[in-house]
């Protein structure tokens, strides 16, 4: 299972928006994209990077009820890749709080920590958090005190043997 959403920066030369799809099983992020725009573009490209990194089988992607996943271009994208859409509860924040979680570490490790000039500076900075320190150092209780790169390392493995 996949949970994802969008979330929004501002930066001296606008706002800055993030789509990440979080992986339940390993709470990795195996895809995302960051564009200056909220269109449903956005979340069919977050989609189409985490299809193509991971190849997935029936798997069930959750998000809010926000009108980018309700989009036409992205339920043809879910149909086109084999994934099946689920949608949150109206005003039910709890349905995606793994999601809300890692955002929430973002917006403390990143966001918080200066004022953001330009959206490419806050761009290569999420980017970096991501990619070096979410996925390869921040250790997690729910995986054992692993990195999700390490459980993924550890687990595909186990599985292949």
């Amino acid at each position: 299972m996949w949970v994802t959403d969008i979330s929004e920066h501002p930066t001296g030369e606008g706002k800055l928006y993030l789509r990440a799809v979080k992986d339940l099983h390993s709470n990795k992020i195996v895809g995302y994209s960051i564009d200056s725009r909220m269109k449903s573009s956005l979340a069919v490209a977050a989609l189409r990077n985490a299809v193509a990194l991971r190849a997935p089988v029936a798997t069930i992607v959750h998000s809010d009820r926000g009108s980018q996943f309700r989009s036409r271009k992205y339920v043809t994208a879910l149909k086109n890749t084999g994934l099946r859409g689920s949608m949150g509860r109206v005003g039910a924040c709890g349905d995606n709080a793994a999601m809300e979680s890692f955002f929430a570490l973002l917006q403390k490790n990143v966001l918080d920590r200066k004022r953001w000039e330009t959206r490419e500076e806050l761009r290569l900075a999420i980017v970096v958090w991501i990619e070096k320190k979410y996925h390869r150092r921040r250790r997690q209780a729910t995986l054992g005190r692993l990195t999700p790169i390490e459980f993924e390392t550890i687990y595909s493995a186990a599985d292949a043997a």
